[in-house]
């Protein structure tokens, strides 16, 4: 597996549907429904989407507010480095295939943008540079949603994720 010392281009944002397509392997951060023990991990374990190795806790550098947001209580991270907490999440090493299955079912860029951060990733020293699923778009109201550090969809919150089957 590649070093966290890999670099992505200076953009802050990657169009979805794009990677660096050189066919290596790129990280993800995941931070909601995605992470291990949540409703929708199972997406990454579904070698038909295309493949994704667990690379390890980590944490966003800058701090960021994470929200339970809209009608089904979906967590998101509202693209405003610097406010809010260093949120906690887990980095994914996803193929290209992957990645597009991701955007897709992330609904990049209506519902998330595919956005680039840097994470410390646990037992490491350097930071990593990852995609990530941020929202710039939102109603002004969610800036004001109590911020999280760490999202569980069955946490203390009491704000119960509505799956997509159920919707």
């Amino acid at each position: 597996m590649p070093g966290p010392e890999r670099k992505w281009s200076a953009e802050s944002r990657a169009p979805c549907g794009t990677d660096d397509s050189s066919g290596r392997l790129a990280p993800v951060f995941v931070y909601g429904t995605l992470k291990m023990g949540q409703p929708n991990h199972q997406v990454l374990l579904d070698g038909a989407h295309g493949r994704a190795a667990f690379r390890g806790r980590a944490r966003t550098l800058e701090p960021y507010p994470l929200v339970i947001a809209g009608e089904h209580n979906i967590p998101r991270l509202l693209n405003l480095p610097g406010r809010g907490h260093r949120v906690t999440g887990e980095v994914y090493e996803v193929d290209e295939r992957m990645l597009r299955f991701l955007d897709e079912f992330e609904g990049c860029p209506d519902m998330y943008q595919r956005t680039r951060l840097h994470v410390a990733l646990e037992g490491t020293h350097a930071p990593l540079e990852c995609f990530v699923y941020t929202t710039a778009t939102y109603p002004p109201e969610w800036v004001h949603l109590p911020y999280l550090d760490d999202y569980d969809s069955q946490g203390k919150h009491g704000l119960r994720y509505k799956p997509r089957e159920n919707r």
